[in-house]
């Protein structure tokens, strides 16, 4: 199966960002043109450095034709201008972030759950995320999701999914057969032992 051109990829950030050349070798990565949103996912980082590095990424992204989504923090979405803001289960609830981005995107994380699904939905999420499909050292494993909870979720809520956890060259076709719309990757692509990034994403086709 080829996706060439299609725009399928949700690129989560490495946990840090203490280089000056990510910002380049970001550049290169979305020249792929496989990549359609980017969610900045800093846990450890002040506000202050969290929005010095969103405004330099929004740049990027804007010229990349991709969508920045701040991780956690409705706030700073709207702060820096941000396509949108993403939510997990611990973080603010999605009528309160709806009230501050208006009609930006969010996005909520689901887990393996069809009440979490549903309640997205009807809160008025742009998107859900389902996961973990397979291990990742991104960070602690506590849900699996799997095909078949996939496969019905998608029959359920007419939002688009993004798969996540633990994705790679080996595994990802099997997620976009079984109709995931985006798949979140970033261990893949950051800490690849074999491939730099803009060659990760070239075995993704």
């Amino acid at each position: 199966m080829k996706i060439q051109n299609k725009k399928f990829i949700y690129l989560i950030s490495p946990n840090k960002i203490i280089n000056k050349s990510f910002y380049n070798i970001l550049n290169i990565v979305f020249k792929s043109k496989k990549v359609k949103f980017f969610q900045l996912r800093l846990k450890k980082e002040n506000i202050k450095k969290k929005t010095i590095i969103a405004k330099k990424i929004l740049r990027i992204c804007k010229k990349n034709r991709v969508k920045l989504i701040i991780n956690d923090n409705p706030h700073l979405a709207l702060k820096v201008n941000a396509h949108g803001c993403h939510l997990g289960q611990g973080d603010m609830n999605i009528f309160d972030a709806r009230k501050i981005l208006k009609n930006k995107i969010i996005g909520v994380t689901c887990h393996n759950s069809i009440k979490l699904a549903k309640n997205a939905s009807s809160g008025g999420a742009n998107y859900i995320a389902l996961g973990a499909f397979f291990k990742t050292r991104t960070k602690k494993v506590t849900h699996k999701a799997n095909i078949k909870s996939l496969i019905k979720i998608k029959k359920l809520i007419n939002l688009p999914v993004v798969a996540i956890g633990g994705i790679n060259e080996s595994n990802y076709k099997k997620l976009l057969l079984n109709k995931a719309d985006f798949l979140a990757i970033s261990s893949y692509i950051w800490n690849n032992k074999k491939f730099k990034p803009h060659q990760a994403i070239k075995n993704l086709i």
